[in-house]
């Protein structure tokens, strides 16, 4: 395990669920459940990511040319 300084209980909640889990080690479970996480939240980014080309592609481009047009400086 890690050379970090945690509490009994932590060490032994980490232990069960490695074994329940089927890791060799603590360590492996941890690496794991950071790539999970790390997995999940860039998931998040990507949705936040396809919601904005989409608001983007909506977008009517005659629409926008007329706007600014009518813009005070030189487009």
């Amino acid at each position: 395990m890690s050379s970090i300084s945690v509490s009994y209980e932590t060490r032994r909640q980490l232990n069960t669920m490695r074994t329940m889990d089927g890791f060799k080690s603590v360590d492996l479970l941890l690496a794991d459940l950071i790539r999970e996480h790390k997995t999940k939240k860039m998931r998040g980014e990507l949705d936040n990511l396809r919601t904005s080309m989409q608001e983007t592609a909506d977008v009517n481009v005659n629409h926008l040319i007329d706007r600014l047009n009518l813009a005070p400086f030189k487009v």
